[in-house]
């Protein structure tokens, strides 16, 4: 990084994005049990997957906009002690409803910290080193939501609730450390005296359909579409069709998790400048869309390890390939267009397990070849839109 301050910074952030991660991870293992006490089940659990999901796609793109026009700190802030105080009334809920409407704000939470620090790491970072803090950022959410699981397990030893008590106290203790340690960027002249930006999510949609990165956002969509089909089937499919162990499913999970990890913090940017992110992209859409594929003609444990985990490499990469490619385009409007990435990227977490767990019921193969389908057609479109945009896309080369 270019100083010491920017590094100080990106550190803080990876901090917080890792709080978050974890915290939502770590209510994985419980969640079952959790939800046992309310006399509720799977179906419950899906929903309020939705829900989540669902507040962060209305709220993304106000966060973005609002950072945009008073700063990422405030918004970074008030999205950790959101957060904070959410997980909180999930753990003291007593009766269903309450569940929902705590899991409601703890999207809305997340949806004012994730744009906000994709933002503020391109308003600290360099355009050449722009990838490098966009990955750096990538590698705390997968390593918050890898680790996540194996603490909330830990945690439940002192009982179904704590570890979302122990969620609430970690994300406050971040939002009090931000508070205090975390610089404070201005905000952009250009953001912060332009004209004020409609809040209407309806508006913003329309709105990033006209803006030149929007091929990239639909991207976004696709591959969150694809990563969450996986996701959601992968423990089922193997544990019905192979009778896996909750051990094997998690060294599946886990270990794709891990690889993920180690190259959007030591080998990233360094690909983004050799390549350009949009032929990451366009690679790594055709990488997962045949290791979605593959997973279905292969039946021995080392071979599925293998295969779930270059599909899970593939997704690490494109996820800071579209921030970073995105951040490029976006100019002065870097909280907007986080914003719509995160919105974009909520739609398909949304859209991903439903559709997917619909088709799994019907055959278990499906998800995997409608997966297939959907990336290869979104390869499709983003090459021909790279094809028509060569000067745009020489512009984002570092």
């Amino acid at each position: 990084m270019a100083s010491k301050s920017t590094s100080f910074a990106i550190y803080i952030l990876m901090f917080n994005m890792f709080i978050t991660m974890s915290g939502i991870g770590l209510i994985i293992p419980i969640m079952p049990d959790y939800l046992g006490t309310f006399g509720v089940a799977g179906a419950a659990l899906g929903s309020l997957i939705a829900v989540f999901s669902f507040a962060q796609f209305i709220f993304s793109p106000i966060s973005g906009s609002l950072s945009d026009r008073h700063g990422r700190k405030k918004i970074i802030i008030f999205g950790l002690a959101l957060y904070g105080v959410s997980q909180l009334a999930f753990g003291l809920s007593t009766e269903l409803w309450m569940l929902f409407a705590a899991r409601f704000f703890s999207g809305i939470g997340s949806a004012f910290l994730i744009p906000p620090m994709m933002a503020f790491v391109a308003d600290i970072t360099t355009f050449e080193e722009r990838g490098r803090g966009m990955g750096l950022l990538g590698a705390s959410m997968s390593l918050g939501f890898m680790i996540g699981p194996g603490i909330g397990g830990f945690l439940s030893k002192f009982g179904l609730q704590f570890p979302f008590y122990f969620a609430a106290g970690a994300a406050l203790f971040a939002a009090i450390l931000s508070l205090y340690i975390l610089p404070n960027p201005a905000p952009s002249p250009a953001a912060e005296n332009g004209p004020r930006r409609s809040e209407n999510l309806f508006t913003q949609i329309v709105q990033s359909t006209k803006k030149s990165y929007f091929v990239v956002l639909i991207v976004m969509f696709v591959f969150s579409f694809g990563l969450a089909n996986f996701q959601s089937t992968i423990s089922l499919y193997v544990g019905i069709k192979y009778d896996y162990t909750p051990l094997m499913i998690a060294v599946v999970i886990t270990v794709g998790g891990f690889v993920g990890v180690i190259i959007q913090t030591f080998i990233i940017n360094r690909l983004f400048k050799r390549y350009g992110e949009m032929r990451i992209i366009l690679v790594n859409l055709v990488v997962a869309a045949v290791a979605m594929l593959g997973i279905t003609f292969v039946n021995m444990f080392w071979s599925i390890l293998l295969v779930a985990t270059i599909f899970s490499t593939a997704t690490a990469l494109l996820r800071p390939a579209v921030n970073t490619l995105v951040s490029k385009l976006a100019g002065d409007e870097q909280g907007y267009a986080a914003g719509m990435m995160n919105a974009y990227m909520s739609l398909g977490n949304m859209v991903g397990p439903a559709l997917a767990g619909f088709v799994f019921d019907w055959k278990m193969t499906a998800p995997y070849f409608l997966g297939t389908t959907i990336l290869l057609i979104c390869f499709l479109i983003a090459a021909t839109w790279a094809k028509r945009n060569v000067q745009v896309l020489s512009t984002t080369r570092s």
